[in-house]
């Protein structure tokens, strides 16, 4: 088959021809149709994120795809079936502690490369091999609707964080980073789940403007200052009551103070959600006030990706009309564009854009 391969941090991917994924009991080999280019990828690519991963590996953390082979233990995939290739691989033989690599993207310590070295290879490349249990089936979809299914894999990142902390249709969340990527995709998400409003602070005027031209009414936009205690107060201001759950998504770059700011506005006995990049590249971490958290009865949770079962809920949720894949603006390459989709995916990682391979 014809992959993406990258060969050393630094290089420029190539296009080669790889070896067919070998089926095993408890796989299944997927066409790859459509595929994101992730905003950062020329991070990971660089070096500069300094992720887990063993070179060389053809990258690309899930896809949707059309089954082409599933191993004999399979029961209710057939071949042909429409599919998201979810990229969190979590080793079997432990349910309550498992290793975890994500998909031609990164690994998390010793335990998730040895699953990296076996699932070698991520998905830009015209087959993919994935653990049986991490193909969903989405039902029949057009080819051409393949890329704006995509979303998916954007989506379920914040909807994992929510069903994290329980959140209940009625609800007020706010979230911590709502201008980027995935913070733009939670707030189309927490809406999706029934939450009364979303607080959306950010500094980008333009995006803020956006999402309430989106979202209408429940969505309230907060413009930062930077000044920690004026910012708290203006967002439990635009929350217009009590805030019951605080959902971070910021990245590495942004200061520990403005998380702090969103995350201390959550009511006494609300949850918090951490799922951002604070401290992750050196620099301070986060602080936050054991006394606060202790009186306030506040709960925290440390977030990273979302359950297995996240894939079916958000499908429904698709397929009900509450999450419309249009809000998404798409941008396509072949195979054979990764480099130039990956400077555009650089270029243009704003809300409610994908940059799209299609190696199908």
């Amino acid at each position: 088959m014809k992959a993406a391969v990258l060969r050393s941090f630094g290089s420029r991917l190539a296009i080669e021809t790889v070896a067919d994924p070998m089926i095993g009991t408890g796989e299944v080999v997927v066409d790859v149709v459509a595929t994101r280019v992730l905003s950062y990828a020329n991070e990971v690519f660089s070096g500069e994120r300094n992720y887990l991963l063993e070179l060389p590996a053809v990258p690309g953390p899930g896809a949707i795809g059309r089954v082409r082979a599933a191993g004999p233990d399979a029961t209710h995939l057939a071949v042909g079936d429409w599919v998201y290739c979810d990229p969190t691989f979590r080793s079997r033989d432990d349910a309550i502690s498992p290793y975890i690599t994500l998909q031609g993207w990164s690994a998390r310590g010793e335990g998730g490369l040895r699953l990296q070295r076996h699932f070698r290879h991520g998905s830009f490349a015209e087959q993919t091999l994935v653990p049986t249990e991490n193909v969903k089936r989405i039902g029949t979809i057009d080819a051409v609707e393949a890329p704006a299914w995509c979303a998916l894999g954007t989506c379920l990142v914040p909807y994992g964080g929510f069903l994290a902390a329980r959140l209940q249709a009625g609800e007020t969340v706010l979230v911590s980073g709502a201008t980027g990527n995935f913070g733009s995709a939670a707030v189309a998400v927490a809406l999706a789940m029934g939450a009364r409003c979303v607080v959306a602070p950010g500094r980008n005027e333009t995006v803020l403007a956006d999402l309430a031209r989106r979202f209408g009414r429940r969505v309230r936009p907060v413009r930062l200052s930077g000044n920690e205690e004026d910012d708290r107060k203006r967002m439990r201001e635009a929350a217009d009551g009590p805030i019951d759950c605080v959902i971070d998504l910021m990245p590495p770059s942004v200061s520990p103070t403005t998380v702090r700011a969103a995350i201390m506005t959550v009511r006494p006995y609300g949850r918090v959600v951490l799922m951002g990049g604070v401290g992750m590249q050196g620099g301070p971490g986060l602080e936050l006030p054991y006394p606060w958290i202790m009186r306030e009865c506040i709960t925290i949770h440390g977030v990273w990706m979302y359950p297995p079962e996240a894939t079916l809920g958000l499908v429904g949720m698709i397929r009900a009309g509450l999450l419309p894949l249009d809000l998404f603006e798409v941008t396509t390459f072949d195979l054979d564009q990764v480099n130039e989709a990956v400077a555009h995916a650089a270029a243009n990682g704003g809300p409610f854009k994908m940059t799209i391979l299609q190696p199908a």
